[in-house]
C-alpha cells in the first residue's frame, strides 16, 4: 500500500466517518503525511501500527526543531495518536495498547465574547458590505446562526437545503457525528429565508444550503474575510471572529440563567468539562463590568 493510498483512506475517515472540519482534515492529513515521509519502506497499516514512543518522540522533536510552539506541538501529538489509532484499527490491531506520551502543557486563555449589541452590528455591517445583496444575505445569515443557535461555522456550512423550510428548531451533525437539536430565533429563521430568496441558484435538497459566488459549496475563509472587513468598520478588536459569535452565545445564554447541562447539549460538547469554561468567562465579564463601573474600582 502506498503512502498516497494510506493518506487517502486517513483523509475519507476524518472527513465522511468522523465529520472533521476541512480544516482539521488539511492539518491532521499534513501530520499523517510529515510522519509517513519520515518513515523507511514498506510502509503498511501494519508497520505504522506496530511504531513505538521513540518513533513518535523523534517526529515531535523534529517538528520542534522546525520553530513550532508547545501549542503547535500539542496538535501535532494529537494528530499522530488519532492516526495511529486508525492504523490500529485498519491493522485488525484496535486492543493494542497505544505510545503513551504526554504532551506540552497548554495554558487555556478565555474565548473573548462580543457584546450583543456587536453581534448583531457585525451581522448588519456583512450585509452591507457584500459584494452583492444576496451574498450580504447570506453572510448575515450564517453569522446570526452561529450567534443566534451557537453553531460552529464548519456546522453551519454543512446544512444542506433540505433544512428549509426552518422551523423553531434545527437538527444539527457535529464532531464525531453527535446530533443535537437547537432552537432557531425568528431573527435567524427570517435571515435565512431573505437569503433562500435572493440565492441565485437552485437550492436542491442534497445540495449545500450556503452557496459560494460561482454557486459551489461556500469556504469558511468567505465568512472570516467578511468578518474581518466588518470589524474594521466597526472598530472591534481582532478577537471578534465568526467564531468568537458561537462564543458570545453561550456566555451570553449563562449569564441569563442557562444551567451548564443545557449548555452543553446547545453547543454539542462531549463533555461538561468543555462548557465549564464559561463559568470563567462569565465571571470575567462581569469583573469587566465592575471596574468600568465601580467609582473606587
Amino acid at each position: 500500500m502506498s503512502a498516497p493510498d494510506l493518506l487517502e483512506a486517513w483523509r475519507d475517515h476524518l472527513a465522511l466517518a468522523r465529520r472533521r472540519s476541512p480544516h482539521t482534515v488539511r492539518a491532521y492529513v499534513a501530520t499523517a503525511a510529515r510522519l509517513l515521509a519520515a518513515l523507511p519502506p514498506p510502509q503498511d497499516w501494519a508497520s505504522l501500527a506496530a511504531l513505538d514512543i521513540a518513533s513518535v518522540r523523534r517526529q515531535l522533536a523534529a517538528r520542534r526543531e522546525d520553530g513550532i510552539g508547545n501549542v503547535s506541538a500539542a496538535r501535532e501529538l494529537s494528530a499522530l495518536k488519532a492516526f495511529l489509532g486508525f492504523a490500529r484499527t485498519q491493522a485488525g490491531m484496535a486492543e493494542a495498547p497505544p505510545p503513551r506520551l504526554r504532551g506540552p502543557r497548554i495554558k487555556k486563555g478565555l474565548p473573548r465574547p462580543v457584546t450583543p449589541d456587536d453581534a448583531v452590528n457585525l451581522a448588519a455591517m456583512v450585509a452591507d458590505e457584500g459584494a452583492e445583496p444576496w451574498i450580504g444575505a447570506r453572510d448575515r445569515a450564517v453569522l446570526l446562526l452561529l450567534y443566534g443557535a451557537g453553531l460552529r461555522i464548519a456546522e453551519a456550512l454543512s446544512l444542506t437545503a433540505a433544512a428549509l423550510p426552518l422551523g423553531d428548531a434545527l437538527t444539527v451533525t457535529g464532531k464525531g457525528s453527535r446530533q443535537r437539536v437547537v432552537p432557531i430565533l425568528p431573527i435567524v429563521k427570517a435571515a435565512v429565508e431573505d437569503y433562500a430568496a435572493k440565492v441565485p441558484w437552485p437550492l436542491e435538497r442534497d445540495a449545500p444550503l450556503f452557496r459560494g459566488a460561482k454557486g459551489g459549496p461556500l469556504a469558511q475563509a468567505m465568512i472570516q474575510r467578511a468578518v474581518a472587513r466588518a470589524r474594521v468598520v466597526l472598530g472591534l478588536p481582532a478577537t471578534a471572529t465568526p467564531h468568537a459569535l458561537r462564543h458570545s452565545f453561550a456566555t451570553h445564554l449563562l449569564g441569563a440563567g442557562a444551567d451548564l447541562r443545557s449548555l452543553q447539549e446547545l453547543l454539542g460538547h462531549a463533555s461538561l468539562s468543555s462548557t465549564q469554561i464559561y463559568t470563567k468567562v462569565d465571571a470575567a465579564t462581569l469583573l469587566d463590568v465592575y471596574r468600568s463601573a465601580h467609582p473606587r474600582a
